[in-house]
Order: structure tokens, then C-alpha cells, then sequence
């Protein structure tokens, strides 16, 4: 990795970034996220109140990238063929055709995802894992490209299913987008006095150059100083006061290559400290599952993470 390349991967990420923003006023460090899950393989769990532009967000990054973008509203009675697909026999040649189902496109946008039952939940699993789709016996591999976008309400726990631990797992980030400020609240008033800004918002990348971001990252300079880093602050998450379930080794690949991302994404050759602790919480907390007795007294997840990123010395 030189500088050039450093550099050209940025302006990637700008364009996207600037692009998204003329529809998610106020939501960039979301937006910067969302960027970073995507060009690292990985998928995102987002966590907000209703109307805080979950859904928007989603579809105004598959409306920057000229790519097949699909969306899976989960209800309680989504079966997981629906997501999948399904074989269907042909009268014509007497034989059985797979019909692929809304999984196969580059963006998938989960609405609601813990509103279906578990089982239908699990047919995620594999696809997220795997990049592939198990049906009737037979392997369908995903796209080079293939990002999930799950959202979920916090606020409603009637009708829906938890994910399981082994589901969160599967997410390289876990993040909400909260309420913006006032200033920004106003600008969203204005973009929509007339219509919605995602009538309007045009392609700026195409999936090659989202792939290109993928290869750069590869190439950022990750030394042992911060690998051990990485490796430190996931472990302690194991011996954490209040934690039931530390976070595994999958967390610490996730935080390897999301700080590769967000190196590239600001322009310079090599993940230093500040970018890992960036990137802890959203990488890191959804992991955790806290004791009870943990819980009650008000603790989360989050502080947990940042009490360790407090403890934990940072490389020189």
C-alpha cells in the first residue's frame, strides 16, 4: 500500500459518503459505519426508534451504487423459502428449477428481522457465514458482492423474536443512528417539503470500484504492536466483571478488518490505535452477553467495552 492508492481509496469512500448525505442529513459518522461493514465482507445490525431513518439509510446506499438491491420485510409468518427461494416443477421438461429468492442481489435490506420466528431467522445464518444458500441438496453461491442490512425496534418486544447469540455474532457491527440535532432536523424539513431526496439521489459508484475498496483495505499495514492490541482488548472482554459471554475470535477478525477500512477510509497506509478504538464498540458490544445481576444494576454492554478500552495500555 503507497500513499496513491491510500488516497484513491479515500476518494472512493468520499464520493459514497457525500453522496448518501444529501439524503441522511445529520448521520455521518452512520453512514461512515455502514461504509466500513460493507467494504470488509462483513453485515450490520441496525438499532433504533422508529422514524430515526434506519430503512432510508439502507436504501440510500443501494441508491449510490449501481447494484441489485433488494428489501425482505420479516413478519411473523415469513417462511424461510421466502428468503431463499424455492424449487418449482415444470410441467414443460418434468423436472424441478430453482427459483431464486430476494437473497440473491449485492444490498439486502432486513426490515424488522426480529419480527420472523428463529427458524426463519437461521436462513440468514448460512448466507451471511457462507455466502451461499443451501436448497434441496444443492449449493447457490451469493455474489462476490453481498451486504446485509438487517434493522431492528429496540422500543417493541410484543410479536418479536430476540436474536440469538449466535446470530449477533454473525453482525461486524451493531450501531444505531439516534436523533439528530435541531440544525439538521430543520434540513430534513426542507429536503422533504416537496417530495422524498431519494427520488432524486443517482448512482456515484458501481460495484467494481466498492470491490476495489475491499483489495485496498487488504493492503493497509496492520503491525503485531496492533494485532496484540486487538487480541488484548477482545480477550478482556472474557474476564470482564458482569459478563456472562465474552466476545470470540471472529470479533477480533472483525476489528482487524474494519480498522484496515477506516485507515483507508481517512486516507493513510497503517491502522494505528485511535482507529481500532473507533471501531471497539460497534464491533465488539453486540457480542457480549451479560449475567443477570449485571443487567439489573444498569450496566451495558457499551460501558463494559469502554471501561476495558480504558484499562487496556495503548501501544506506543
Amino acid at each position: 500500500m503507497n500513499s496513491v492508492e491510500a488516497a484513491s481509496g479515500a476518494e472512493i469512500y468520499r464520493k459514497i459518503i457525500s453522496n448518501v448525505e444529501t439524503v441522511m442529513r445529520g448521520q455521518s459518522a452512520a453512514i461512515r459505519k455502514l461504509l466500513l461493514a460493507m467494504t470488509t465482507g462483513g453485515h450490520v445490525l441496525l438499532e433504533d426508534a422508529p422514524g430515526t431513518g434506519k430503512t432510508t439509510l439502507a436504501k440510500a446506499l443501494a441508491l449510490s451504487i449501481d447494484t441489485k438491491f433488494k428489501r425482505i420485510q420479516f413478519t411473523p409468518d415469513l417462511l424461510p423459502s421466502d428468503i431463499t427461494g424455492v424449487s418449482i416443477y415444470s410441467q414443460k421438461d418434468q423436472q424441478f428449477h430453482f427459483h431464486q429468492g430476494p437473497i440473491f442481489a449485492n444490498i439486502v435490506l432486513v426490515d424488522e428481522i426480529n419480527r420472523a420466528s428463529p427458524r426463519t431467522q437461521s436462513a440468514l445464518l448460512e448466507s451471511m457465514a457462507e455466502g451461499q444458500v443451501s436448497v434441496d441438496g444443492k449449493l447457490h453461491k451469493l455474489e462476490d458482492l453481498f451486504f446485509v442490512i438487517a434493522t431492528q425496534n429496540p422500543v417493541e418486544s410484543t410479536g418479536t423474536y430476540p436474536l440469538p447469540e449466535a446470530q449477533m455474532d454473525r453482525f461486524s457491527l451493531h450501531f444505531g443512528l439516534g436523533y439528530v440535532d435541531a440544525e439538521s432536523e430543520v434540513d430534513i424539513l426542507s429536503d422533504q417539503s416537496r417530495g422524498h431526496p431519494l427520488e432524486n439521489i443517482t448512482k456515484c459508484v458501481d460495484v467494481e470500484e466498492v470491490m476495489i475498496l475491499r483489495r485496498l483495505a487488504y493492503d493497509i499495514r496492520l503491525s503485531n504492536e496492533m494485532k496484540k492490541y486487538i487480541v488484548d482488548l477482545v480477550t478482556a472482554t472474557r474476564k470482564a466483571p458482569g459478563i456472562r459471554l465474552g466476545a470470540s475470535p471472529r470479533a477480533s477478525l472483525a476489528m482487524m478488518k474494519t480498522a484496515r477500512a477506516l485507515a483507508l477510509m481517512e486516507g493513510v497506509e497503517f491502522v494505528t490505535p485511535d482507529h481500532v478504538r473507533q471501531i471497539a464498540v460497534p464491533v465488539i458490544a453486540h457480542r457480549l452477553l451479560l449475567d443477570s445481576q449485571a443487567r439489573f444494576s444498569g450496566v451495558t454492554a457499551a460501558s463494559v467495552v469502554e471501561e476495558i478500552l480504558r484499562q487496556i495500555p495503548v501501544p506506543a
